[in-house]
């Protein structure tokens, strides 16, 4: 080897050295293909979304603080974009793949999602955006897992299974698009699935004596579910990123949006079971099953999937009030959890926020504090970036219902860097509701039948309640939540019933800092797409 080859190498590894002294976190690449194709999740064959050929779509697999580029092929016919269901994308709100930050992508086009796991464990999913693909797929799986340093609160499980459930229609979801188009709400639902396959289309297999950790999202357009797995409990240890409370469960809601973590011991006589999801506060109920099956099974399932709960809503929020927050568990770093003590600061602000259902113009539509949100022809993002005036107003949707009748607006509430607000979702309703945040947690701190007042905060868990970023609003009752606004950016506040969302139920917050730092929000990334009023602007 010549000296210059030598000084190249010496040179090479000294590099090498330098960066893995530096630390910088991993990396991992993903390249999906998002195509239609065929798929028959209730026996009949429709038109699906899929991902590199596959629904559910490729599971994201990651560790707190990855960074993750993933290149997404529109090889569809139409628009597209992702989002990624309580990721949070800390100061880059650029990457949260809704239409109010993203231009979509366009047909036989590609767009490099780059996004970081920042300071966050859990289990999550992530979901078409546009157009109501969701209900055609395109869905899958995100995992993010403890780093090695971190002590979790449960010895390592045998396995790790992702169980992604809803409902399901067995129309295309362009024709389930246009009957909303028409003004008409959707009809009852036609089954549920699990994994993208109905009853007993799927199979989990374990040995006995271990234990498994089962992930469970509710990826549907309509409907909450109760999830169990015949004659086996359920210890609770993680809801969206924050290790609770071990509780043990015969069953657990899951509403529209939420994900959480159980684990189940292989502990009963080696055979075939059932996992069953049901329908729940429905009038009609719906059921699906998959096989939960020890290894050396001596026997196919026993007997009938018993149908769960349906309509018990007392039952449902005296769980959700049991889902507490373990105050002395690690969570994304090795800081106890309990270290916030969020009941004691002070809130800064009030908001709440009422559903309705108005008939605008003759046509059915959705909304919050009477606003039905309508996109603007540009991602309000790029228009606030670009100073482009007229795609939206701050302060267009007011901080309190206003008890009159619906209308449309584009709607964009403004709020601080750094406050910590109370929001207390209302919901005069018949049917339960669930509602997201994107780029926030929020502690979950009441929630009761009846009219919320300022007499409802005696009773709020200002303790050890849980975080998260989805939270359900029973049928005529309110649930109160405390959030920190420590993340600048554009942020969709929406319904996760599907076509509320589509219909206007549905806003953005903009978390503002004036000091225009990168210490508070990335940049505009270079590879943005422009759309809109923004065609022909510059960027870096």
């Amino acid at each position: 080897m010549g000296c210059f080859m030598r000084v190249w190498c010496l040179l090479l590894v000294v590099q090498i050295l330098v960066t893995c002294s530096i630390g910088e976190d991993p990396y991992r690449f993903y390249t999906w293909n998002v195509t239609y194709g065929d798929i028959y999740p209730l026996g009949v064959k429709q038109q699906g979304v899929l991902i590199n050929g596959q629904f559910p779509g490729p599971q994201i697999e990651s560790v707190t603080n990855d960074n993750l580029i993933i290149n997404v092929y529109n090889s569809l016919d139409e628009p597209f974009l992702i989002s990624w269901n309580g990721v949070q994308q800390r100061r880059n709100s650029w990457q949260d793949g809704v239409y109010g930050t993203n231009c979509p992508i366009p047909p036989g086009s590609n767009f490099t999602y780059v996004l970081q796991v920042k300071d966050q464990i859990g289990s999550y999913f992530y979901f078409p955006s546009l157009a109501f693909h969701k209900a055609a797929g395109g869905y899958g799986g995100f995992k993010i897992n403890s780093r090695s340093v971190i002590p979790v609160p449960f010895d390592p499980p045998a396995g790790d299974f992702t169980v992604l459930a809803g409902d399901w229609y067995k129309r295309n979801h362009t024709d389930l698009r246009a009957i909303l188009d028409g003004g008409s709400d959707l009809p009852f639902p036609d089954g549920l699935i699990i994994n993208g396959r109905g009853s007993n289309g799927y199979t989990f297999t374990v040995d006995q004596g271990k234990t498994y950790r089962f992930r469970i999202s509710n990826v549907g357009i309509g409907t909450s579910i109760n999830f169990r797995i015949q004659g086996h409990k359920m210890l609770l240890v993680e809801v969206e990123g924050i290790h609770t409370l071990q509780n043990t469960y015969d069953s657990l809601d899951i509403h529209l949006g939420q994900s959480m973590s159980v684990l189940v011991t292989a502990d009963q006589p080696p055979q075939d079971y059932y996992i069953v999801v049901t329908s729940r506060f429905t009038s009609q109920v719906l059921n699906a099953t998959s096989i939960f099956r020890y290894s050396n099974s001596a026997g196919t399932v026993a007997g009938p999937a018993t149908i769960g709960l349906t309509t018990q809503i007392d039952w449902s929020l005296e769980q959700a009030r049991s889902l507490r927050r373990n105050l002395t568990a690690s969570g994304p770093r090795p800081n106890p959890q309990g270290s916030y003590h969020y009941g004691m600061i002070n809130t800064t602000r009030t908001i709440r926020l009422q559903n309705s259902a108005p008939v605008i113009n003759g046509k059915q539509r959705y909304a919050v504090n009477s606003v039905s949100f309508i996109p603007a022809d540009t991602p309000l993002k790029l228009a606030d970036y670009f100073k482009i005036s007229g795609v939206f107003s701050l302060g267009s949707i007011p901080d309190n219902p206003t008890g009159g009748g619906g209308y449309l607006q584009t709607s964009v509430m403004a709020a601080d860097f750094r406050g910590y607000v109370e929001v207390v979702f209302e919901n005069p309703e018949d049917n339960v509701q669930s509602w997201h945040i994107d780029g926030h947690n929020f502690f979950v701190v009441g929630m009761d039948g009846g009219q919320w007042s300022a007499a409802s905060r005696l009773n709020y868990n200002l303790r050890d309640t849980i975080s998260r970023c989805t939270v359900q609003v029973y049928p005529k009752s309110w649930s109160a939540v405390y959030i920190p606004l420590d993340n600048v950016g554009m942020w969709n506040v929406r319904s996760e019933n599907w076509a509320r969302q589509y219909l206007g139920q549905q806003f953005y917050l903009r978390v503002y800092s004036p000091a225009n730092s990168w210490r508070d929000e990335y940049p505009i990334p270079s590879n943005a797409l422009l759309c809109g009023r923004a065609i022909g602007h510059s960027h870096p």
